[in-house]
């Protein structure tokens, strides 16, 4: 075996300049571990095309973006866009208000404007768009970008609110729909592309923030009957449409409602899928297994609760998912918010929570949490148009996912939750070697097959 073939990065808890750091399977032997794993890596059982990772553009991100210094500024769409960076080439952001807007808002008010003449990104122009712009800038236009509403204006609702919850009025579906095709026309007019849309943000919950209820049939309709049609109208039928936008444990309904009906899924891309409500993994597994031909994208995902500054938790949540996900033909990855302040927000609705990098608003420190490292062992190795390869180790304690790239480089990352250090046996083919990876980390090894 030549190592010279291997590269391997790391991220440990317990050692603070292990941060993506370059290593080396000596460095790592030195260590003796109790806990033993097994990994074997079969590059020809190819999976599904990967798309990217990703984080979301919101108004709360870009109203804090737009406060700091250039140099932070650049700093900010480097670590995530940029070549020395997590390589990011997804994101979402919203059609509307959602709870981290600065309030509630919507680009048509007059409920009298059912042509929509009044539509008007003029709120997104303030900070939300130019900081798209600059990721856009950083990435070449290369980053696709999927836009969910969390409510239609309140003017088209039951209860006359956009928040807590509420259903779209039936006299408005085909308004509403034709509103994704203003809002996707107007953003391309700022030199924002949108790819794909979601029908609406969590449509089970009835949130204390902008919220709108869909039942499975309700969507289905609505796709079936306004959305599909309208974007037809409009020529945007390239666009693509996710359903669900919600929490695993009931995706599996939600697809066979949908998925089901011939003429609402052949405007379907996919299924979008967060994950507030427990792991249920393989509910993943069973929506790709009853529709094979449609995608699954992790749409949204953070830590709830405040900033959580520190939390090696984050990271370790964060690759468990992506793992998960990913093993279960998940082809993209989103988290949420790019940035949030000391508090985690703002928030319209005092909902605070976590982002990757937290900015510290008075000093304007950027403050890099383990959720951003350990989403950058995936993004920075596993690229657009990678596929996902088989992966088996004997150790349920440790986490393991491979893929290969079109120069037959497979990269591996190797999640150790546990308090000790694991002896780790990796195979490929006929390549062997072991090392140790250390309790509390993260390993990415990049083995060139040739």
């Amino acid at each position: 075996m030549n190592e010279n073939n291997f590269k391997i990065f790391i991220t440990s808890k317990n050692d603070s300049s292990k941060r993506i750091s370059p290593s080396t399977i000596k460095e790592l032997s030195k260590d003796i571990a109790n806990i033993k794993s097994k990994i074997t890596i079969e590059p020809k059982n190819q999976r599904q095309k990967i798309l990217g990772f990703g984080g979301s553009f919101t108004e709360a991100s870009s109203s804090i973006y737009k406060e700091l210094d250039e140099e932070k500024k650049e700093e900010i769409i480097e670590s995530y866009f940029g070549e020395n960076g997590n390589k990011y080439s997804m994101a979402r952001t919203h059609i509307n208000s959602c709870d981290f807007s600065l309030g509630n808002y919507a680009h048509v008010e007059d409920k009298n404007d059912l042509e929509l003449k009044t539509f008007s990104l003029e709120r997104n122009k303030i900070s939300l768009i130019p900081m798209i712009n600059d990721a856009l800038k950083k990435r070449k236009n290369n980053i696709r970008i999927m836009a969910s509403p969390w409510s239609p204006p309140a003017w088209m609702k039951t209860t006359g609110k956009m928040n807590f919850g509420g259903k779209l009025k039936s006299e408005y579906r085909d308004t509403w729909a034709d509103y994704y095709c203003k809002f996707i026309e107007n953003c391309e007019k700022e030199n924002v592309p949108i790819w794909g849309l979601s029908i609406q943000n969590e449509p089970e919950a009835k949130q204390t923030w902008d919220s709108c209820i869909y039942t499975a049939e309700e969507e289905r309709d609505f796709i079936k009957n306004h959305l599909g049609p309208s974007l037809e109208k409009h020529n945007l039928l390239d666009r693509k449409i996710i359903i669900w936008d919600h929490n695993r444990d009931v995706m599996v309904e939600r697809a066979r409602t949908v998925l089901s009906d011939p003429g609402a899924a052949k405007y379907v891309w996919g299924t979008g899928f967060h994950w507030y409500c427990g792991d249920h993994f393989d509910n993943v597994q069973k929506v790709h297994d009853e529709f094979p031909d449609k995608q699954l994208i992790f749409t949204e995902g953070c830590q709830e609760g405040g900033p959580h500054i520190g939390s090696w938790d984050l990271g370790e949540r964060y690759a468990t998912s992506i793992i998960n996900d990913l093993n279960r033909w998940t082809v993209a990855w989103i988290d949420w918010n790019l940035i949030l302040n000391e508090q985690g927000g703002p928030n319209h609705v005092g909902n605070y929570c976590s982002a990757p990098i937290i900015v510290d608003t008075r000093s304007q420190d950027l403050l890099y949490q383990s959720s951003y490292y350990y989403i950058g062992h995936f993004s920075r190795f596993i690229l657009p148009g990678d596929k996902i390869i088989d992966s088996k180790n004997t150790n349920d304690t440790i986490n393991v996912l491979s893929s290969i790239n079109d120069q037959n480089i497979v990269s591996t990352v190797i999640q150790n939750k546990n308090d000790s250090c694991v002896e780790l046996n990796y195979n490929r083919d006929n390549v062997s070697f072991v090392f140790t990876i250390p309790e509390r980390s993260i390993v990415t090894v990049v083995d060139d097959l040739c």
